[in-house]
């Protein structure tokens, strides 16, 4: 995980419709980065469907929410029209920006360890500078939390 005051890496991604977005195009907006396993799983739809119902608190707040994992832009695309999700989900099938932002770590489940990415959210500041990093979020309880830490940005 990348530790706080530190500049956010730079990325490229296409989000749920194909449309490729830059971190650079959200210079002067704050930005909640937040990056999850997998499409429609029970954890990844409840935490995303939290920050779609506080969507319009963190709008009214000027915070833009992106949401990032390795599936596919069709994954995406049908996970977001069956949610009706209002932002923004960006497709790293080829995981650079999971690995640039420290999320591809080791995790145990039923007394295996692998590999995936660790649910993990940032909040970049309208410079570009990670001002808040939560590592190991509980799904349901992240896009609360992360209303409140915009409240002391």
């Amino acid at each position: 995980m990348l530790a706080e005051g530190t500049k956010a890496p730079a990325f490229t991604l296409p989000d749920q419709d194909g449309v490729m977005h830059s971190l650079e195009d959200y210079l002067g907006e704050k930005v909640i980065l937040y990056f999850y396993p997998k499409d429609n799983t029970a954890g990844c739809t409840k935490q995303a469907c939290g920050f779609r119902d506080l969507y319009p608190q963190f709008k009214e707040k000027g915070a833009v929410v992106l949401g990032v994992s390795r599936d596919s832009v069709a994954s995406h695309k049908s996970f977001a029209e069956k949610h009706g999700f209002p932002f923004t989900l960006l497709s790293d099938t080829e995981m650079d920006v999971i690995k640039a932002y420290g999320v591809w770590q080791e995790k145990k489940s039923f007394g295996k360890t692998t590999m995936g990415v660790v649910r993990t959210t940032y909040l970049i500041d309208e410079d570009g500078v990670i001002i808040k990093a939560k590592g190991a979020v509980k799904a349901a309880e992240n896009p609360g939390d992360m209303l409140d830490a915009l409240d002391k940005a």
